[in-house]
């Protein structure tokens, strides 16, 4: 790793941050009547938990340490650095880790760098920008938080917030009113979303609103589950540092995040959890992270994703990391799995043997296939309706099935890949080719698997026309029940989602 480039204050080890500089002691009171002004930001009804905390405490000014990894971030970390500092609670040192880095991050970035002194109805705050060059980098993304730890590790709380994450103003503010009222908790997230109003482009447009409602059911669901997070994302969440450290022993690690996980985050969070910490999901913090706008992009992403949380979940040893499938924050990705897996059977199920019924004459229209997506579309449109943010785009993704269904093979894609190159046991840098895919480079992998499928198609018809009248109806006659019960399970699990009480949770 190579000599630090520093800007702010200059400090004699470039490792050890200056201590941090706070307002004049006093508390500082978070009130809920005034909360109560700004309809805004109080859009649920049921959070019994999480108002009392509002009501009834007046927080102390606990420390909170700012890393913020970077990678050629040269178009968003300016809005970044802004959001920071537009906070009504200012992180009290915010450090800018920038590592393999081939555009202008460091310099837009160092124009932040520095004290800064600001008021809000919080009172008069202290904060310091840092910026950190540590050139070329191995470990990438990890490698970056893990010294960013390093010059924070003194501090009450840690805020990971990535180079292309925007926040709401007081997003800061409901993350420590919460972590502070609750020494159990190890973590907190913020509800995350992506702003749709600048992408241009037919296929960026529709991607953005694929994965906005991605994001919505996926907060959706660990808000109704107790707000328990199973994954304390690094786009914006807080730490507890007692809670790293606690996480650093029980593990004999030398620093919170491992390199040898796909999903650094999720690894850490079931970490805390086995620490015997809580994971949170924040009702009221928001954050705008960059979303993937091309279908290579989005791809390898995915894929990443994906394949790290396999291998978290996969009984058993692969490289360092565990496999440990009956841990509770895995339930969730448990269950994602299997969705995909029924998705997948039921689609190409369901279109074989349309199309082999047909072929033969022996295909009987009824009504009561469309009953399943009729419901998902209502899904999707009540998904859509609990975004605080929900436009035009949101509704008519989600209530003209094309697009759904369209997203819906793309990330059926991802699932296959993933799981090919998991069982494979190729080792591939999933993280390289990411970056690769996001510069527009990279092979036409992500096309793989509907080619595959193109040909399994034209195999199966060959196949299918060989056979004699009697085996195709046998086929048929056994095939079309078999899809039937699986789809029948599968609406009836979409109508309990449909029907069940959002307690007034937006996301």
């Amino acid at each position: 790793m190579s000599t630090p480039f520093e800007s702010g204050r200059p400090s004699a080890d470039p490792r050890i941050p200056a201590a941090p500089v706070p307002a004049p002691a006093k508390s500082y009171a978070f009130d809920a009547h005034e909360a109560a002004l700004h309809p805004e930001d109080l859009q649920i009804a049921d959070f019994d938990d999480f108002s009392s905390v509002l009501e009834h405490s007046t927080v102390h000014r606990s420390t909170i340490g700012c890393v913020v990894p970077a990678y050629n971030e040269e178009e968003s970390i300016a809005d970044v650095l802004r959001s920071l500092l537009g906070q009504s609670r200012v992180p009290d040192v915010i450090h800018v880790v920038v590592n393999n880095t081939s555009d202008a991050t460091v310099k837009i970035a160092s124009e932040f760098s520095g004290p800064h002194e600001i008021t809000t109805e919080l009172g008069e705050q202290f904060t310091e920008v840092f910026v950190h060059d540590i050139g070329k980098n191995p470990d990438k993304k990890v490698g970056a938080l893990n010294y960013g730890y390093a010059l924070v590790e003194g501090y009450d709380y840690l805020l990971g917030v990535d180079g292309d994450t925007m926040a709401d103003r007081r997003a800061v503010e409901y993350l420590e009113t919460e972590a502070v009222s609750d020494s159990r908790i190890g973590g907190i997230s913020a509800i995350y979303s992506i702003d749709d109003k600048p992408i241009q482009g037919l296929v960026a447009k529709f991607l953005i609103a694929g994965q906005r409602t991605q994001f919505a059911a996926f907060n959706l669901q660990n808000l109704l589950r107790g707000r328990n997070m199973a994954v304390l994302g690094g786009q914006f969440s807080i730490f507890s540092t007692t809670a790293l450290r606690d996480v650093m022993k029980a593990n004999h690690q030398n620093s919170p995040w491992v390199k040898d996980s796909e999903v650094e985050d999720s690894l850490l969070s079931l970490q805390i959890k086995s620490a015997g910490y809580l994971t949170k999901i924040s009702p009221f913090a928001r954050a705008d992270v960059g979303g993937m706008t091309t279908l290579k992009g989005y791809d390898a992403q995915q894929v990443k994703w994906t394949y790290g949380a396999i291998e978290l979940m996969w009984p058993g040893q692969r490289g360092d990391t565990k496999g440990q499938p009956f841990h509770p924050n895995l339930r969730l990705r448990w269950f994602e799995q299997f969705s995909m897996l029924t998705n997948l059977f039921v689609r190409v199920a369901f279109l074989t043997l349309l199309i082999a019924s047909l072929s033969i004459n022996a295909f009987v229209f009824s009504a009561w296939w469309l009953i399943p997506p009729v419901v998902a579309v209502l899904l999707n449109l009540r998904v859509a309706r609990t975004m605080q943010n929900c436009d035009s785009r949101d509704l008519m993704f989600a209530g003209f099935i094309f697009p759904a269904e369209i997203f819906m093979w793309i990330r059926i894609s991802h699932f296959l890949r993933s799981w090919t190159r998991f069982l494979s046991r190729k080792k591939v840098d999933n993280w390289a080719m990411q970056a690769k895919a996001e510069r527009g480079g990279g092979s036409i992998g992500h096309w793989v698997p509907f080619i595959m499928l193109v040909v399994v198609a034209v195999a199966a018809a060959v196949i299918w026309h060989m056979l004699s009248p009697v085996t195709q109806s046998a086929i048929l006659w056994v095939g079309w029940p078999i899809v039937g019960v699986v789809t029948v399970i599968q609406t009836v699990l979409m109508a309990f989602k449909l029907l069940r009480r959002h307690q007034g949770f937006t996301v």
